[in-house]
């Protein structure tokens, strides 16, 4: 039975872990501390001292847009699910009473109606897209994998996997402009990783891209640059781990964090 020894110091099976990831809350609040992610590797990347609070206190900060894509793939990807994860409450505005005493009662994301419309609209689309249903069929979506990325833990979730091909739902408001997007919000990083996770070819991994204004559909590959750019990141992302956390005591990373800055020239 393989292990894997977490950043914490604890050791599992992968098998354990990868069915335990099943559950969103377990994925995203345990696995969020103890193994890297493409979002994680990003903060890094970022700001070593937004990473160590992220990862000490959590965030609660998710965009309209990322809760809107969140609702998406739920409804494209697992609608058995869709009920048991989602609570629909029937206001107008986030801000309502009803919708506050709604969410404070309940462990599903909440949403508005006009949400759920918006969703609906997307997803319609996708569903009578032949390209997306071909991609979608006999595929596993939501697939988790944990596995060993240059000595450190890593986690992902496939959106569908379908034998050694892999494919990851994105939404945009500018399909034209998907490939300035991927790179500035590090899609490398995740083509990387999930390519190392599943053990899938670059070649076989493909961004399925939904255009949430135009509704129009875009499929876009990943080049070996682009997969290579990726796996620099992570390399760097890891050796900003390794400088700033590795090893160190509570004290010695405050103390480290506190020294850090950044410099320019103007």
């Amino acid at each position: 039975m393989k292990t894997i020894k977490l950043l914490d110091g604890s050791e599992a099976s992968i098998d354990f872990l990868k069915e335990k990831a099943r559950d969103d809350e377990y994925y995203y609040n345990y696995l969020g501390k103890v193994a890297f992610s493409s979002t994680i590797v990003k903060t890094l990347l970022n700001s070593p001292k937004q990473y160590y609070y992220l990862t000490k206190y959590g965030s609660s900060n998710e965009t309209s847009s990322l809760a809107l894509g969140k609702i998406i793939h739920a409804k494209a990807l697992t609608p058995e699910l869709y009920e048991e994860q989602f609570q629909v409450v029937d206001v107008a505005s986030k801000n309502t009473k009803a919708y506050k005493e709604a969410k404070a009662n309940t462990t599903k994301h909440c949403l508005t109606r006009t949400e759920e419309s918006q969703a609906d609209r997307v997803v319609d689309a996708l569903l009578k897209n032949d390209a997306f249903i071909q991609r979608l069929y006999g595929s596993t979506p939501e697939e988790p994998a944990i596995g060993e990325i240059m000595g450190y833990p890593f986690r992902g979730k496939a959106d569908i996997l379908a034998g050694d091909k892999l494919y990851d739902l994105k939404t945009t408001t500018d399909l034209r402009a998907f490939p300035y997007s991927a790179k500035k919000y590090g899609y490398d990083i995740q083509a990387y990783i999930y390519c190392t996770l599943f053990n899938v070819h670059y070649d076989d991994f493909e961004f399925v891209v939904i255009d949430k204004s135009s509704l129009d559909l875009g499929i876009y590959k990943v080049s070996e640059e682009f997969y290579e750019q990726g796996r620099l990141k992570v390399e760097e992302a890891l050796d900003m781990y390794t400088s700033f956390f590795a090893g160190k005591t509570q004290e010695e990373i405050q103390d480290s964090i506190n020294d850090y800055y950044i410099t320019g020239l103007l």
